[in-house]
């Protein structure tokens, strides 16, 4: 399978108004989405912002859990977070992904609002088996990531639905669900229940 990178996108993403802004990143989501990274076999996870007085906070929680006192407590959270990766921008975390594999990764940016042309779920999941490319998921904190993040990419996700009409999850609860459907082993039936 292709080499895959995710990245959460703390700029340039929405406000409520639909207005370009940058985010506070989070504890929770710095942990959470590393493990689900994890989980999932991800090569690095990037968090994206530019703000530097930022970029310690991520360190911070990275030592926390890889040589602190999380370390001690719940070893197996600092494996997920040795993939955790700071940049402040989407092209830092294209170009770390360029220097790491020789080659540009194909960016495959995420949306909760339909619109014409997105793929499938099932599209990339086919695509990410077939072509040896890697390939770098956008994640968006905020109301999502902005429009010129979207126009860039080279393929935007459709939005994740269930079957009510209610669609605001929280981005580790959409990163997971995303992850779960572009890489899920199917269970056999030899699986215990």
């Amino acid at each position: 399978m292709s080499p895959i990178y995710c990245a959460l996108v703390h700029h340039p993403v929405l406000d409520r108004q639909g207005r370009e802004v940058t985010t506070s990143v989070t504890n929770l989501d710095v942990h959470d989405i590393a493990r689900s990274a994890r989980t999932y076999g991800l090569c690095r996870y990037f968090v994206v912002s530019p703000i530097e007085a930022q970029h310690p906070i991520v360190r911070r929680i990275i030592d926390h859990w890889r040589s602190g006192a999380g370390k001690q407590r719940c070893p197996e959270r600092g494996e997920a977070i040795a993939l955790v990766e700071v940049c402040g921008s989407i092209d830092e975390a294209i170009a770390w992904v360029e220097a790491t594999e020789g080659e540009t990764p194909r960016v495959v940016a995420t949306s909760a609002k339909p619109a014409p042309g997105r793929s499938s779920y099932a599209e990339e999941a086919g695509r990410l088996q077939i072509e040896f490319r890697p390939t770098l998921l956008l994640f968006g904190t905020g109301h999502g990531l902005s429009e010129r993040v979207l126009q860039r990419a080279d393929a935007v996700l459709e939005p994740i639905r269930g079957p009510s009409t209610f669609n605001h999850l929280s981005v580790r609860a959409a990163v997971a669900i995303s992850l779960d459907r572009l890489f899920a082993v199917k269970a056999s039936s030899k699986d215990p229940i």
